[in-house]
């Protein structure tokens, strides 16, 4: 369900804004967001699983407060953002 060291170094790689950054708001979203789509896969075989579905809101919820701050901040940032990731329709 977790994301493996080796995908978690390439998202951090390839969303850092300088050399070791891994606390920027993109590096953080884009972890995050990984999380999510593996929880959404789990979901579609463990429906029951309540425990995991509380973790998978907090996520999204920490993910939308990760966005909101960063759209406030720099909205150019914001854009790039989630049209790299593909968040938004």
């Amino acid at each position: 369900m977790s994301i493996t060291a080796e995908r978690k170094e390439a998202l951090i790689k390839e969303h850092a804004r300088a050399e070791g950054d891994t606390g920027s708001p993109e590096v953080q979203v884009a972890i995050l967001s990984e999380r999510i789509a593996n929880l959404t896969e789990h979901f579609k075989g463990h429906h029951k699983d309540n425990h995991s579905r509380r973790g998978l809101l907090m996520l999204v919820n920490k993910r939308r407060s990760l966005l909101d701050y960063l759209k406030k901040k720099d909205e150019g940032r914001y854009t790039d953002l989630i049209s790299k990731l593909g968040l938004r329709k």
